[in-house]
């Protein structure tokens, strides 16, 4: 390995038997805010070989199909053929969801929005970076790219022999900071039995893997490395188990920033994990837009039932010309931090967009979906703080 500078993150598809799990989970979500936007929402699936499990706390005047739902996600993801070991005609779903603790409801059914608290404790990160347009780590935003585009070449019927699992990893030669290039292009792709995995292969090079590469202007000239055990022939819930939130690194900054250890999916947004995750997220982007710094990062800690964080840090990696203590103040100047009104000034009861929409390909950083969080309205504001 001649690069000695190295930072890696990957992404997986809509066809990962984690990411069919986390489908699920937040379509039930969507499902029980369309009905009542005042659903307690705390839902788990497991999945394998033709057979989803649903648990988890459920407390809504919605009552989901579950069955249909689980159908309607295949379906969307192209599980439709036996073959492929879990498929919509095949799959048994098995539900055991209960009602939401009475303890919790306390904390978070107050009556007024600044009023309601977290609806646990935890600790949430938000991470932007100026290296390119999104404020996303360029490996997790070129590792989404990949799958994104192949499941989208997959379903269209472009790509042929393409099945549903796929996986990403991108490393990028951070050597030269002002100039990052691209090391290695790592993608791993479910087929078809007896094809010809030259053609495959070519295919996956000059079809996904450079135009990518070129559309965030960068070399080509990578290393490649496509299927590298030579077969994957048996993949998704068939060839292994998916649970929701195992892909918590996937959904945020690739590894690049730190991660409260909150999986997001199948929670409603008074749980913090969710909505306070894309508050820190807000926060971030904003004060970098802002030039108060190159790199930040922030991390907030809450307490369940309390709608005030128990604490606020910053660190900005040396990329700034203002003290910890001074963005804090800012922080604290600029933006509310209380569940109830993140919730509300985000609309999430009353998304604008679908839940299960962001559980592929990052709930952070997407340019295909108008998302509250990721908008730059606090910049002007800062910007007159400084």
């Amino acid at each position: 390995m001649k690069n000695i500078n190295l930072f890696t993150s990957e992404s997986v598809s809509e066809g990962h038997p984690d990411k069919v799990a986390d489908q699920i989970a937040d379509s039930i979500l969507d499902e029980c805010l369309k009905v009542d936007p005042k659903s307690r929402v705390a839902c788990e699936v497991f999945v394998t070989s033709n057979f989803v499990l649903i648990g988890g706390e459920i407390s809504s005047k919605a009552k989901p199909d579950y069955k249909k739902i689980v159908k309607d996600v295949l379906t969307d993801i192209g599980y439709t053929k036996k073959e492929y070991g879990f498929s919509v005609d095949e799959v048994e779903v098995e539900v055991r969801v209960q009602q939401q603790s009475s303890d919790i409801a306390m904390g978070v059914d107050a009556k007024k929005d600044e009023e309601i608290g977290a609806g646990d404790q935890g600790i949430m990160f938000g991470f932007a970076t100026n290296e390119n347009d999104g404020y996303m780590p360029l490996p997790i935003a070129i590792a989404h790219k990949l799958v994104r585009i192949a499941t989208n070449k997959r379903k269209s019927g472009e790509f042929k022999h393409a099945r549903p699992d796929m996986k990403s990893q991108v490393s990028i030669d951070y050597s030269d900071v002002k100039n990052p290039r691209i090391a290695t292009i790592l993608m791993s792709i479910q087929h078809d039995p007896d094809i010809d995995m030259s053609v495959f292969k070519a295919y996956v090079e000059d079809e996904i893997m450079k135009p990518v590469a070129k559309s965030f202007n960068l070399n080509d000239d990578f290393e490649i490395i496509i299927n590298p055990t030579g077969n994957f022939v048996i993949g998704g819930p068939a060839g292994d188990t998916g649970v929701t939130g195992r892909k918590i690194i996937v959904d945020t900054y690739g590894g690049a920033g730190h991660h409260g250890g909150g999986a997001f999916s199948g929670k409603d947004p008074t749980k913090v994990d969710r909505s306070a995750s894309y508050m820190a997220r807000y926060i971030a982007k904003n004060l970098v837009a802002a030039g108060v710094a190159g790199k930040l990062e922030v991390q907030l800690g809450y307490a369940i039932g309390r709608p005030e964080p128990v604490s606020i840090y910053v660190d900005t990696f040396g990329t700034s010309k203002y003290d910890g203590h001074f963005i804090v103040d800012l922080i604290q100047k600029v933006f509310d931090l209380r569940p109830g009104m993140i919730i509300k000034n985000f609309s999430l009861t009353k998304p604008t967009f679908e839940y299960h929409k962001l559980t592929n390909y990052g709930h952070f950083g997407r340019p295909d979906l108008n998302l509250p969080w990721e908008t730059l309205d606090k910049v002007n504001e800062i910007k007159s703080l400084l």
